[in-house]
């Protein structure tokens, strides 16, 4: 019995680990929208079922909190960011933040910036993917908004301008 087990594991470990692609990873350069300064560079790389988020954010108001999420186009062709739609939403879940059960794929931690305007990003979601599967981001939209989200108002968290956007790209 053990002998017929220890393949039938294997093949199924080799399953699973095969469906999430470890390794693969997108980039998002940010540029600022029309009137900002806001830029920046964002990379995403699948980890196992999860998704290890690192990057900086520089141009934005010193000391404070800005929405940050991703958008259903890798679109930034209009000058405001709107081109890039609204929030990317695979499973059809109510706006929340990124630690709550109930969010929307593209809702991210807030962004919250130094002294100098800065912002440095470092963790991981399991409400993503890279590469494959109804959660993935590449060729989505990522976009910095001017205020903080108050992870209440439908379907947008009320954050106000789109202050940077970028595509998100296969690296």
């Amino acid at each position: 019995m053990v002998k017929l087990l220890a393949p039938l594991t294997v093949t199924l470990l080799l399953s699973a680990c095969a469906a999430y692609q470890p390794g693969l990873s997108a980039t998002a350069q940010l540029v600022a929208t029309t009137g900002n300064t806001v830029s920046g560079i964002v990379h995403f790389t699948q980890k196992g079922d999860k998704v290890l988020v690192t990057g900086d954010v520089k141009g934005l108001k010193p000391n404070a909190v800005h929405g940050f999420h991703i958008h259903e186009k890798g679109d930034c062709s209009s000058g405001d960011g709107v081109s890039a739609g609204g929030h990317f939403n695979p499973v059809g879940k109510p706006h929340g933040a990124h630690d709550q059960a109930e969010h929307h794929a593209g809702d991210l931690p807030s962004l919250t910036s130094d002294g100098a305007g800065i912002a440095r990003l470092n963790f991981e979601t399991g409400s993503i993917s890279v590469g494959s599967g109804v959660a993935d981001v590449v060729g989505r939209g990522l976009i910095v908004h001017r205020d903080p989200d108050d992870f209440r108002t439908q379907p947008t968290g009320n954050s106000g301008p789109r202050l940077a956007c970028a595509a998100i790209i296969k690296s």
